[in-house]
């Protein structure tokens, strides 16, 4: 269930806006729809009480048999009316408080005219059927013609009142007054018009919340790229007050942990080209002793500090140095460090040259690809190498002869210093520093480096980088 809800933030508020708009209108369309049925039926109660004035003020003192005759010269199919000496309405109960209203009005209005009492019925239009539904309407009719003959069938087919008024006599005045028939508060006519607003809100929305999101994505992007490259450009400081402040917080962090990071790196790099000077005393000192066993021993074990500081500092400094990134044909580049490696042979390229471009550091990428091939030299005897595009990226695979890594250790090698003893070790050569560089590199390129075992036995090494 929660896959299918939205993931980002302007979906939602988007939803929010749709959700909002579509209550409005809905609680919007009906207070007009319930106003206008209550204004619709105090209108309806007026035309009843006038017309009832209006008959009964002809006929009061008219003989019983001239009401008759007045009746039904009155009367017509909309407008039924009879005089009779039983009530049409029945019940001397009203239906509702408003028609019990109506009645009192009906006698107090009336009651000079000699009328006793009266009652109000509303009848639905299922029980009139009797009533004439109107006539067709012509094609040649004008609008406003048809538009009388379609408001005289809204009547025909609209609920009645029913009114009996009893005179002094004992005689009853029966009449109906149709309904004024409630028009649609969304009709056809008018539902385009909805739609093309609705419409126009909600692309007005999403334009605004993709506008007012977009410092957040350029944010959210500046972040990542910090992630893979601490030296990237920093992001511009415009927008609204808020965007400014979270976009100068960003760029002030940035500083300060490529500052942190540069400290820490002169640091180590300056102690370990310190070493180096008392270390070549040491070594000419050693120059200087007889041959024995301990001067051997020593001998080695300066040779091996040295490698020490010289790792270190390839290590520390490789991001130190500033270097712009340029468009690399990586083919050429691969073929170079290939022909270096005597145990290393490069496939032959299913692709040109020029679908091979990458942006990066040039000499860092080769110092990338470098550790990498003298990596599974090394360990792996021979080093196998092809290139392929995936999508938009460019793959270098490595693949070497060596027994592999165990599974649980494949992501543990890319720590600085971290050798696995059973095919690393000091006489093999290498402090764990080699794929830590090239891991590095790789993502500051906007790249990646994976390790995994081949089905068929050794490492298999893919290098990703992103096509220029």
């Amino acid at each position: 269930m929660r896959r299918l809800l939205p993931q980002t933030l302007p979906i939602w508020v988007l939803i929010i806006v749709i959700a909002g708009l579509l209550a409005s209108q809905v609680t919007t369309l009906y207070i007009v729809a319930r106003d206008r049925a209550a204004s619709s039926d105090i209108v309806d109660y007026y035309r009843l009480n006038d017309r009832a004035f209006s008959v009964v003020q002809l006929m009061y003192s008219a003989t019983p048999d001239e009401r008759k005759r007045l009746a039904t010269g009155i009367g017509n199919s909309s407008y039924a009316m009879t005089v009779s000496d039983r009530p049409a309405v029945s019940s001397a109960i009203a239906q509702d408080d408003q028609l019990a209203e109506l009645e009192d009005i009906l006698v107090g209005r009336l009651s000079k005219f000699g009328v006793t009492q009266a009652l109000v019925r509303r009848d639905p239009a299922s029980l009139m059927d009797h009533t004439p539904r109107g006539r067709a309407v012509d094609s040649d009719a004008g609008e406003v013609e048809k538009d009388l003959l379609a408001l005289a069938a809204g009547f025909s087919r609209s609920d009645k009142l029913t009114a009996s008024i009893q005179f002094a006599d004992g005689q009853w005045l029966n009449f109906t007054e149709p309904i004024i028939p409630p028009g649609p508060v969304l009709s056809i006519d008018s539902l385009p018009l909805y739609t093309v607003m609705a419409g126009l809100v909600v692309i007005t929305s999403a334009w605004s919340l993709r506008r007012l999101t977009a410092p957040y994505r350029v944010m959210e992007r500046a972040v990542k790229r910090i992630g893979e490259d601490l030296k990237s450009a920093p992001i511009a400081e415009t927008g609204s007050r808020e965007i400014r402040a979270a976009a100068h917080a960003i760029n002030t962090m940035q500083a300060r942990l490529r500052e942190y990071v540069e400290d820490r790196e002169q640091l180590a790099a300056a102690l370990a080209h310190d070493l180096r000077t008392p270390l070549t005393r040491m070594r000419l000192r050693l120059a200087l002793l007889r041959n024995s066993k301990i001067r051997d021993d020593l001998a080695r074990d300066l040779a091996d500090i040295e490698m020490i500081a010289r790792s270190v500092i390839d290590f520390a400094t490789f991001e130190v140095t500033e270097e712009p990134a340029e468009r690399i044909d990586f083919l050429s580049m691969v073929e170079s460090v290939a022909d270096d490696f005597e145990a290393a042979n490069l496939e032959e390229a299913s692709l040109r040259s020029r679908e091979l471009i990458c942006m990066a550091r040039p000499v860092a990428l080769k110092r990338c690809v470098t550790n990498l091939v003298q990596n599974a030299v090394t360990y792996g005897a021979k080093a196998h190498l092809s290139l392929h595009r995936s999508g938009n990226s460019i793959v270098l695979s490595i693949r070497d002869e060596g027994p592999g890594i165990p599974q649980a250790k494949l992501d543990a090698v890319f720590n600085p210093f971290v050798r696995l003893e059973s095919s690393r070790s000091r006489e093999t050569g290498g402090l764990g520093l080699g794929l830590t560089i090239a891991r590095n590199i790789a993502r500051g390129a906007g790249g990646e480096i994976s390790l995994m075992n081949h089905p068929e036995g050794g490492l298999l090494t893919e290098l990703r980088l992103p096509s220029a």
